[in-house]
């Protein structure tokens, strides 16, 4: 008999909450496959089998709390059914006659959602398809136009009736949770005050035009974007201004002597905020690309504590969808957030005339208890100076 028990939480993680269960007692599982999925405060752990066996007991019902090391089920190594063993034996390994790789679990889902799951890319364990790839799979189908409509189709629930008032109850994920509780305890510890400035966006967007098909043949794919710079320009002011890259411990300062950017996402949980680490030491083409790989993981729920863990200064794009301006929310213990807005062409008066240009509000919200405001506003100047002349941060002036 093994327990199947909950990964060691880091000191960050206090516990977590069963999410889903993708396997039910008695079902034959092999090992690497997932059982469980773990829902922290952070990101979603998966618990997978350690042997080939059948799940004999489960101990943890999905919404229960769970601990560091904690046991989820009970496993019976290599007891299988007779014939459940052989179907899935012969299903799993007869690749000749067309069958494919797969756990038990997708093999059901993909039958009852009429999928050929000879079609679907798996993500396991040497090619084998899992249950979270045939949900991905299930969703493309979905996303995809039908050819033909489904005449036999009928509707899940009864259309509402005229003038009822519909409502809907579920309850909040423990990532959501914990991003509302971090974002009002920012607001009532720390002394938080924004100001706006704004940037041409002209210089960028013709050095990106100018460079990018170049940039991306030279960069294997990697495509040139507006967020690298920010990084860079952000990178660049705060070696200037270390009070913005510092963080308040109780009555200390603690100044960091590098730069470890966040970058806002939003994922189908919650916002997240995964950390470039030693930003300082990334060209443009692996910002892009570490950024790019974050924002997949994040839809994918695939993000780890590791990626999430840190971050000295914070980096939020609400431009992508649409916003024009707004005040963002410091993400404690750091002491300033950059807020990114959409690009607009304005009307501005340069050198006495009257010129349109592609302008963005950019906005700094700081700590008030550590930063003071005439720091702040020449920190935010001092991006806007990189963004507006970018080769200020190749000349170092």
């Amino acid at each position: 008999m093994i327990e199947i028990k909950t990964p060691e939480f880091p000191e960050s993680v206090a516990d977590g909450e069963v999410a889903t269960w993708h396997v039910e007692v008695g079902d034959q599982v092999t090992r690497d496959q997932t059982l469980v999925d773990i829902e922290t405060d952070k990101v979603v752990l998966d618990v997978v089998a350690p042997a080939d066996g059948t799940i004999t007991a489960i101990l943890k019902a999905v919404g229960e709390t769970v601990l560091s090391d904690e046991t989820l089920a009970h496993l019976e190594e290599g007891v299988v059914a007779t014939e459940a063993a052989s179907a899935a034996t012969t299903d799993d390994s007869d690749t000749s006659r067309g069958g494919a790789l797969a756990s038990p679990s997708a093999r059901k889902l993909a039958a009852e959602s009429q999928l050929d799951i000879t079609t679907i890319v798996g993500t396991g364990k040497d090619g084998r398809v899992n249950k979270e790839d045939v949900l991905k799979a299930i969703a493309a189908a979905e996303r995809q136009p039908s050819a033909t409509p489904k005449l036999d189709a009928t509707p899940v629930t009864a259309p509402p009736m005229p003038g009822e008032r519909i409502e809907r109850r579920v309850p909040m994920t423990r990532l959501r949770a914990s991003v509302a509780r971090r974002l009002h305890e920012a607001q009532q510890t720390a002394a938080m005050l924004t100001t706006f400035n704004e940037v041409d966006m002209q210089a960028i967007m013709d050095l990106r035009s100018r460079y990018k098909d170049d940039f991306q043949k030279a960069h294997n794919g990697t495509r040139l974007g507006f967020m690298s710079f920010f990084v860079r320009a952000s990178i660049e002011a705060l070696k200037r201004f270390p009070g913005v890259n510092a963080s308040i411990d109780g009555t200390d300062i603690v100044y960091h002597g590098y730069q470890d950017i966040g970058v806002a996402v939003g994922s189908p949980r919650g916002l997240v905020v995964p950390v470039l680490r030693d930003a300082d030491s990334l060209t443009l083409a692996e910002i892009e690309e570490q950024i790019r790989a974050y924002s997949l993981k994040a839809q994918d729920s695939k993000l780890t504590i590791d990626d999430l863990a840190g971050g000295t200064f914070t980096i939020s794009n609400g431009g992508v969808f649409g916003s024009l301006v707004s005040t963002p929310i410091l993400n404690p213990p750091q002491t300033g957030i950059l807020g990114m807005h959409k690009i607009q062409e304005r009307p501005m008066a340069i050198d006495g005339q009257v010129v349109i240009r592609p302008m963005m509000y950019l906005a700094l919200t700081y700590d008030h208890r550590l930063i003071d405001g005439q720091e702040a506003v020449r920190f935010l100047v001092t991006i806007k100076d990189f963004l507006e002349e970018p080769a200020r941060i190749l000349l170092d002036l």
